[in-house]
This record gives structure tokens, sequence and C-alpha cells, in this order.
């Protein structure tokens, strides 16, 4: 007797078929996709390149004379000769730190590794203006927690290019480090433990092996690391107290110029230091373009 269910057969099998997705191409999408670069150049355009081609107009409204005229200013220069030492000084130490601190925070297990991972990020999200109370509060040589060190030794650390160079050197430190890290990790540590096994010595390992390795973050930090410094502002206007012809730091010398109504000599002065961004910038672009050639001829390589 027949129940009425019909059972299919191998030979009523059918595999589905998969009909693709259309894609939706509508007038919504297209015109999204066209606005977002607009906004984005509109928003670079109106908050950065507007502001500094009036810098530049203004510096040069009366003629290149007067400009580099006014770039000869004893003022001018002593503010830049300050600001170049300062630059010197902090940037040799925040090498030096940058690349021991990338070197054992990647190749290392110690406690309290990930409290200098956080200390080294501490300037990023402290106001400038914080590290310069910092200072003042230890290194015063009235009110100072260290204030008998400081008067015993006979130094003068604040409103002086020693607390300059200090407050500078805070502000800057994590650049080097922070560049590196990554490199260092993402390259892992193989050709350093085959150095040491041919019998390479920890600075033979460091010089021969680890620096070649991270060389153009190295330089990339190198490069940022100097321009923060050249423009260091906030830090520096808290410990120098701003005393023009002795303290007073090519930033500083800006600002003040512009609120002693010097107009011509804080606009030429920040032509100057808007000189180096431009040249940080285009170094930026040629570290780069050089790393991503050395990618794709380490990929092309693998590749044969």
């Amino acid at each position: 007797m027949s129940s009425g269910i019909v059972v299919p057969t191998l030979e009523d099998w059918q595999p589905p078929v998969f009909r693709p997705k259309q894609k939706k191409s509508s007038l919504s999408s297209a015109l999204l996709g066209a606005v977002i670069p607009v906004i984005a150049c509109l928003y670079v355009g109106v908050v950065v390149l507007l502001p500094a081609v009036s810098v530049v107009v203004q510096a040069f409204a009366k003629g290149a004379g007067p400009f580099f005229q006014v770039l000869s200013q004893t003022d001018l220069i002593s503010a830049l000769k300050l600001t170049l030492l300062e630059a010197a000084i902090a940037v040799p130490a925040n090498v030096i730190f940058g690349l021991a601190a990338a070197v054992a925070i990647a190749r290392k297990k110690f406690l309290g590794k990930a409290l200098l991972l956080s200390v080294i990020d501490l300037p990023f999200s402290i106001s400038p203006v914080v590290v310069g109370l910092m200072l003042v509060l230890l290194y015063s040589n009235t009110q100072g927690v260290l204030a008998p060190l400081v008067e015993g030794l006979g130094w003068r650390i604040i409103f002086s290019w020693p607390g300059m160079a200090l407050a500078t050197i805070i502000v800057t430190f994590p650049f080097m480090a922070r560049e590196v890290i990554p490199t260092l990790e993402e390259v892992g540590w193989e050709q350093e433990e085959a150095a040491k096994t041919l019998g390479a010595n920890p600075w033979q390992v460091f010089w021969k092996v680890t620096l070649p390795t991270v060389r153009w973050a190295a330089l990339y930090g190198l490069i940022l690391t100097t321009t923060r410094a050249l423009g260091e502002f906030g830090a520096v206007a808290v410990v120098s107290g701003n005393i023009r012809g002795l303290t007073q730091t090519l930033p500083l010398f800006i600002e003040d110029a512009y609120k002693q109504y010097n107009t011509e000599a804080s606009f030429a002065a920040a032509v100057l230091l808007g000189s180096v961004a431009i040249v940080s910038l285009l170094l930026k672009f040629l570290v780069e373009s050089i790393v991503d050639s050395d990618k794709e001829k380490l990929a092309k390589a693998g590749e044969s």
C-alpha cells in the first residue's frame, strides 16, 4: 500500500545554483566616494595650508630685502643659536636612549617592562606645560625639592639653558623608541641569534646586525625628534623665563615679537621655523620611499 511519500533518488538530485550577488552601484555611494576626498582636502586646506600661506605672504609683504634684513637681527640670531643648541643636546640623548630602550623592550624580559612602555608614552598624553612645571618644582633654586643640592653644587637649572635642555629631552624622547620598537618586533631575532651562535659579542651583534636592520626606522625617529626639539614651546616657555637674547628660543622669539607688535620679525622667524618642517616632511617622504623600495625588492627576491 502506498503511503503517498515520494522519496527522491540520486538521479533526481541537482546541485544548487549559486548566483553571485550583484554589486550595488547606487548614486549615493558614488557621491559619498567623491565627497569624502573633497572634505579631507578642504579640512587640510583651511586648517593647515591657509594659515601657512598667510604667514609666508605676511613675511614677504614688503619684499625679499626687508625679509632677509629681519633675519639678521641680533635677537633672532641668538634665539636660533639657542634653539640649535637645545636640539644638539636633546637629539643625541634621545637617540641613545631610544635605541637602548627599544632593544631592551623588544628583546628582553624584565620586571617593569610594561611600566617602562607607559613612561615612554607619557609625554604623548601630558601637556608640555606640565612638564615644565614639574622641572620647576624639582630644580628651582628657591622652592624646588632638590634646591639644596642645586644650590650646594652652584648650578642654575631653571631659567637657564640646562633646564631648557631637560624640558626638550623629556618632550621628545618617545619618538625614537616608538619608531624602532615595532621594527624590531616585526623582523624577529633569528639573525641576532645566528650571529651569537657564530661567536659575535653583544656589541658586534648590535652594530653589525641590529642597527642595520632598524636603520630606516631609526632615521625616521631621528627626523621626528629633531623637528619636535626645534619647535618645542610649552615646556621651554615655563623653565626658560623667556629672557630676550639669553633664554629665548626661536618659538619663544616668535611669540614675543608678535606681542611686541614686531610682526615682520615674528613672521620671518615663523617662516624660518616652518621651513624646518618642510625639510623634515621631504626627508620623511624620502625615507618612506626608500623603505617601500626595499620591501618590494625583498618581496621579489622571495618570489624568485
